[in-house]
């Protein structure tokens, strides 16, 4: 007599690891087909209520050095919200309060917000931080801040007390 239940129990894993593995193709070629656009990195950005309804277009410059998001961004005074990892849009600052904007460097408080890992995992996260924008050149035809420190209150996303990021 036969055991049919063994045969039956192996084709079964062969389903499962085959169902597996196309998922995983699958799911890895929509993925790397993604390509952002960094224009609209802020409207892909985290949405949590930090994040809703900050954004403020059309603010003129009186002379002030200008945010462009991700660097091609719509230039903006004194924005509420800046990505900071401008490949993944996985951490945004947003709530952006500035205590100080000049002509040399800006000041403000608000929130990072970091996105869930891009396996579904974890969970999405707020960190208190100062940000500073600092080294204004022309860019485009105007002036543009060209770096952000971020200091965080407490604890980090990453680890740092502080990062720096490349706004041009």
């Amino acid at each position: 007599m036969t055991d049919r239940g063994g045969s039956r129990w192996g084709r079964g894993r062969v389903a499962l690891v085959a169902f597996a593995v196309v998922t995983a193709l699958t799911a890895g070629g929509v993925w790397l087909a993604q390509t952002p656009d960094r224009a609209s990195a802020v409207d892909a950005a985290p949405k949590t209520s930090a994040v809703q309804d900050v954004k403020e277009d059309g603010q003129p410059s009186q002379g002030l050095p200008v945010v462009r998001d991700c660097g091609v961004g719509a230039p903006e005074v004194k924005p509420r919200v800046i990505t900071l990892t401008c490949s993944d849009v996985a951490m945004v600052a947003t709530g952006i309060r500035w205590k100080k904007y000049g002509a040399k460097d800006a000041v403000g408080v608000g929130v990072v917000q970091v996105e869930k890992t891009a396996a579904g995992g974890g969970s999405e996260a707020g960190f208190p931080a100062t940000f500073r924008l600092y080294g204004p050149k022309p860019v485009h035809g105007g002036l543009a801040f060209t770096g952000l420190e971020v200091t965080y209150e407490g604890s980090t996303p990453l680890g740092d007390t502080t990062e720096m990021y490349n706004l041009a």
